[in-house]
């Protein structure tokens, strides 16, 4: 079938979109190369349709579908919403409205080195050999009539005039190019098998998941689903919790089935997906006011434990969003240790199956889940004490990190700059809490030490960026007098060990086991009080609520550490070309040992693209240790950030740009 056959099927409804379709995705570049092939007519790929009935088919967009069958774009999506935006100036109906539409507005083809370009006012403007595609594919032989009369009035050399009409002729004769078009269709063909089609013929691209096949059927029963689940996502963002389509669906699930397998979807109607939706809105929104307001946890940054979240759920909702307050502190004792433990580190179904079955099990029998819970944990755990050394690694992505967050919040940890606690502090612009070096990293450089000593959790404190500012790079031995003075008591509550031969930046390390030590014991005895029910304490309620216009402070230091900033930028390269962002900080949980978790700079433990590739994981400054163990499970581990986007441009980019 030609290819503007095809543009104008998708035009008047005839071609659309199914709901289980993921949006569009594509870059520049890809788009770009895409042109370039056609206009060399090298191969480009198939197309996949499904014909079946109109009446029946949930499709996207707004465009009316056909009387009787409606042919259904499975493989070739991005490639024909590419050459449809260039050829037409504008997306098709179905085009979903959360892509990049720029990535085809102002592709300009050169007459003379017959390479595609997107527009650059500096390198082309007022140059006549420099063509808008768009102009040309939509205006057609009028347009390219009139664009050799601009070339000819700038007086091109005439035999070279010649030369480019004949290459827009050729540009134009992307159209007539035929794509050859393979259609499924008979009354058999239901949305499982059409998926496992698409999945089969679409080894090249992404794969749909087991999530995306259970999405796929709820749209099918109810097509606004999507877009009402992206709008709860969207505004649990705006309080600061960044989760995902896939964990949102999770917990639905687990509401509406008390279960964690998407497969126990299958069975859930339009009506109790509708309902169990709504609940899961209104008891997420109470599990996150209780985590942030009992644990201080107020961020995805810190909130370790995020599959744990669908337990909390499952259990505000058959509790009716009524709990005791012991039986609420419990709850949330269970969760910080789920969360320092990793209890939903890695692969997490069966792990969150067996505690939804507990859950059930005594709630059935009328009685409170916790103790189950707890004892379900310490066996797997078998300690949940914590000792000095579980304070001893680095980084903002350390396991740890969230804990010292966590006792930083819960406790009377207090500012020292202007004494008060720190999780009393009204948040605002210059106010954010921020973290701080102790010992400044500029000293410790001087004095010798190693990046993983300086970024020691024990070196780490919560203060506000005022304080944060005003201290400087200052040593302790200098600083901590003046706070001793100001406000006595301040540097205890953020456990500083107070012999002030510790101060001195020539014992920083007897500084750190000694702080190590402080925070054990202090965590422990924290816990400790919440599991007893000890009510004396609370993030203030107006620290917690949350609205548009009081955001929660995200936690960031002033000269955020140089990996961080490599990892983040990385983050946003894989999101401008349509992937997915990586996780920071991923918790491989304690495979190396009892007591120190692996946790990988950044990783993609379903690959770049879900169903696609292996595991992969960034790491910097990470010990060999992690790499091993990495490798060990599986993931394709990468030390250095250009040979991963090597690796993302062409063995994930060049087959999408062939078969997507």
């Amino acid at each position: 079938m030609k290819i503007q056959q095809i543009l104008f099927d998708i035009e008047s409804g005839e071609i659309a979109l199914p709901t289980f379709q993921r949006g569009y995705v594509w870059n520049r570049d890809q788009v770009r190369a895409l042109f370039a092939s056609l206009y060399a007519r090298h191969p480009v790929g198939t197309l996949l349709i499904w014909k079946t009935a109109s009446d029946t088919a949930e499709t996207r967009g707004d465009a009316p579908t056909p009387v009787g069958a409606v042919r259904l774009l499975l493989d070739g999506q991005q490639r024909m919403t590419s050459v449809f935006g260039v050829a037409y100036g504008t997306p098709p109906r179905f085009f979903d409205a959360t892509g990049k539409a720029n990535a085809f507005e102002n592709l300009y083809f050169n007459c003379n080195t017959q390479t595609f370009q997107f527009f650059q006012p500096n390198l082309m403007k007022d140059d006549p050999l420099w063509i808008d595609v768009t102009r040309l594919l939509r205006g057609g032989n009028d347009a390219a009539e009139s664009l050799m009369a601009e070339m000819i009035s700038a007086e091109i050399n005439p035999g070279d005039a010649v030369r480019y009409g004949q290459r827009l002729n050729h540009l134009l004769g992307i159209l007539d190019i035929d794509i050859h078009v393979d259609e499924i269709s008979g009354h058999e063909k239901t949305v499982e098998v059409v998926v496992d089609i698409f999945n089969r013929v679409n080894s090249g691209g992404t794969k749909l998941s087991r999530a995306d096949l259970a999405l796929a059927k709820i749209c099918a029963m109810w097509p606004e689903a999507r877009d009402t689940m992206n709008g709860h996502l969207m505004e649990w963002q705006r309080w600061s919790y960044d989760f995902d389509l896939t964990w949102l669906l999770r917990t639905v699930n687990v509401v509406a089935t008390g279960e964690a397998q998407f497969e126990h979807l299958h069975n859930v109607s339009r009506e109790e997906f509708v309902e169990a939706l709504g609940r899961t809105k209104k008891f997420t929104d109470s599990a996150l006011t209780l985590i942030a307001a009992r644990l201080g946890l107020d961020q995805s940054r810190v909130l370790r434990a995020a599959y744990a979240v669908p337990l909390v759920v499952r259990y505000l909702d058959r509790r009716a969003d009524y709990l005791s307050a012991a039986e609420r502190d419990l709850l949330m004792y269970w969760f910080a240790q789920a969360a320092i433990w990793g209890r939903y580190a890695g692969p997490s179904e069966t792990t969150l199956d067996e505690d939804l079955e507990t859950l059930d099990a005594a709630l059935d029998e009328g009685r409170s889940p916790t103790a189950d819970l707890i004892a379900s944990l310490r066996l797997a755990r078998g300690d949940l004490q914590l000792r000095a050394e579980h304070y001893g690694g680095a980084t903002k992505r350390a396991r740890f990190y969230a804990v010292l967050y966590m006792l930083t919040r819960m406790s009377d940890a207090r500012d020292w700059g202007s004494g008060l606690r720190i999780a009393d502090h009204k948040l605002g612009p210059m106010d954010n809490d921020e973290l701080h070096h102790i010992f400044p990293k500029a000293q410790l450089r001087k004095a010798g030490y190693r990046t993983d000593q300086i970024n020691a959790l024990a070196n780490f404190c919560f203060l506000t960026a005022q304080t944060n500012r005003k201290i400087g790079s200052r040593r302790p031995e200098e600083y901590f007098p003046e706070i001793q003075q100001a406000h006595p008591g301040a540097l205890e509550s953020q456990w500083i060990p107070m012999d002030e031969n510790l101060w001195k930046i020539e014992n920083y390390e007897a500084f750190l086991a000694a702080r190590r030590s402080l925070l054990a014991t202090s965590t422990n005895a924290l816990l400790d009080r919440l599991a007893d029910g000890d009510d004396s304490w609370s993030v203030p309620q107006q620290i917690v609520a949350r609205n548009d216009s009081s955001p929660v402070a995200s936690v960031s230091a002033e000269g955020e550490e140089e990996d961080e900033v490599v990892l983040g930028d990385l983050n946003h390269w894989t999101i401008s070309l349509g992937l997915r962002a990586g996780q920071i900080g991923y918790d491989l949980g304690d495979i190396a040992s009892d007591d120190q978790a692996i946790v990988l700079d950044l990783a993609w433990p379903d690959g770049v693209q879900e169903g696609q590739s292996a595991p992969v994981a960034v790491l910097l400054d990470s010990p060999a240790e992690s790499m091993i163990v990495a490798n060990r499970v599986g993931f394709r581990c990468f030390t250095d950030v250009s040979a991963f986007k090597r690796y993302v441009e062409e063995e994930i980019l060049e087959p999408e740009v062939r078969t997507g």
